[in-house]
């Protein structure tokens, strides 16, 4: 058996890679290395129930009690885990992966990823085989599972407190949402309404094998199509597990994570909320984040990619605001993960509160052109080895001088080396990323390339 966590815990291709019996034993890890009850919950995924009740077996066979939380954001099991007082919590989802892939991942009992030791126990108690037959409970021993029917209730009372706490009301306020066939379609959309805000909806219907195909916060266009349909003010887009949000605005323009994390900052250090004047982002993180908070006295402080990363920078220092280009954002005063529907509510309400559209808002920062290629490779280990990658980046970096960047690395997920180059112009960004990604395919064994731009 292969290693089993990769940046954001188990995953691969469901029932051939992450078998019944990987998450069978990971649920006994949970008993074992973490405490005896565990919240579990899923997104939509046709492979969700075949892993749910193996890793809800595995919770029982050694003894513990699953809390089961049903079909659920991943921000809301990190919530209710916390708030049920149980021990862990485990979420099966691959996020904004496509739907033949699921995985499983940890919190721990305050609602946090778990830290790479103890994932690495859990690793190793898998790999050696679980817990022994002769070690299992018996009789009345064994575990069970308890249904917590008002799970998805409970977060999105938690959203709406939230708002409603600062005095804020999203009445007047327009909204196009694509739940992406995911566990938002449960969530996102009832929250807004509370709160005042007009909602139309597109892909809260899920069949378990449509969840992130053509898309959500991974394919923008169907979202640009709905705001531009019924004149919204703004576009919102969630992946398949609402961990991640992007956003449109009216014009159907879109806005990152970057974007939003520069936007929420400024409008916390005028309300002197920004602890150390400081937010956390990572290596992919745009030049125009960065120079923007500068502008504004605010410094960014970067760490490897993977919210995991940000959120340990974020406790350590005590920072409230980090997150990822990609849409993951940390709002730490209101969850202990990247949460979509919180991210949601803190843009809109930075919008009420200085009565500002979602264009106007973000115009604090100016993006810099980007160029992303992912690059499938044979064999990602191979990357740190090639001299000839290495010499294409930096001819690169010498030609971009000042006016850009390189980022050239692994996906921690999927078998693809993602390209990333900035630059003055997308011409200049364009031609510097396929010239990297044109020497990665040649060393790499390259099958398909993938833009991602």
């Amino acid at each position: 058996m292969a290693r089993l966590f990769g940046t954001d815990g188990a995953r691969g291709i469901a029932n051939t890679q992450l078998t019944s019996e990987i998450a069978f034993r990971l649920g006994q890890a949970a008993v074992t290395c973490l405490g005896p009850m565990v919240t579990l919950g899923k997104d939509t995924r046709l492979s969700g129930d075949m892993l749910e009740s193996a890793v809800a077996a595995g919770v029982m066979s050694a003894g513990g009690t699953v809390l089961s939380l049903g079909i659920i954001p991943t921000p809301a099991i990190a919530l209710l885990t916390d708030r049920l007082k149980a021990d862990a919590g485990i979420v099966i989802s691959a996020s904004h992966n496509p739907p033949e892939y699921n995985g499983i991942k940890f919190f721990d009992a305050h609602g946090f990823k778990l830290p790479i030791e103890v994932e690495h126990s859990i690793e190793t108690y898998v790999l050696d085989g679980g817990l022994a037959v002769d070690d299992r409970p018996d009789g009345a021993h064994v575990g069970t599972m308890v249904p917590v029917d008002d799970a998805c209730e409970m977060y999105i009372d938690h959203a709406v407190s939230m708002v409603k706490d600062a005095g804020l009301s999203f009445e007047g306020i327009k909204v196009a949402l694509d739940t992406a066939h995911g566990a938002s379609s449960f969530t996102t959309a009832e929250a807004l309404r509370r709160l005042g805000a007009s909602v139309t909806v597109i892909n809260d219907d899920f069949d378990g094998c449509d969840i992130n195909v053509d898309c959500g916060s991974t394919h923008l266009d169907a979202i640009c199509d709905l705001v531009a349909k019924i004149g919204a003010d703004i576009g919102i887009a969630h992946d398949g597990d609402a961990d991640r949000v992007l956003f449109v605005d009216g014009d159907g323009q879109e806005i990152d994570g970057d974007m939003v994390i520069a936007a929420c900052a400024v409008d916390l250090k005028q309300r002197d909320a920004l602890p150390h004047d400081t937010v956390v982002s990572t290596i992919m993180c745009n030049l125009g984040l960065v120079r923007a908070m500068q502008h504004q006295g605010i410094t960014v402080v970067q760490t490897p990619v993977g919210d995991r990363n940000v959120l340990s920078e974020m406790r350590r220092c005590g920072y409230v605001i980090g997150g990822e280009q990609s849409g993951h954002t940390i709002f730490l005063q209101h969850n202990s993960t990247g949460d979509g529907l919180v991210t949601a509510c803190q843009l809109l309400s930075v919008c009420v509160r200085n009565k500002k559209t979602v264009t106007e808002a973000v115009s604090v920062m100016r993006r810099f052109p980007q160029e992303l290629i992912n690059v499938k490779v044979v064999d990602k280990s191979m990357l740190a080895s090639s001299d000839a990658i290495a010499q294409s980046i930096d001819q690169a970096e010498h030609r971009l001088g000042d006016d850009g960047r390189v980022l050239v690395r692994a996906s921690g997920t999927e078998p693809l080396i993602r390209v990333m180059v900035e630059a003055q112009d997308d011409a200049t960004a364009l031609k510097e990323a396929q010239g990297i990604a044109s020497v990665v395919k040649q060393e790499m064994g390259q099958t398909e390339t993938v833009s991602a731009s």
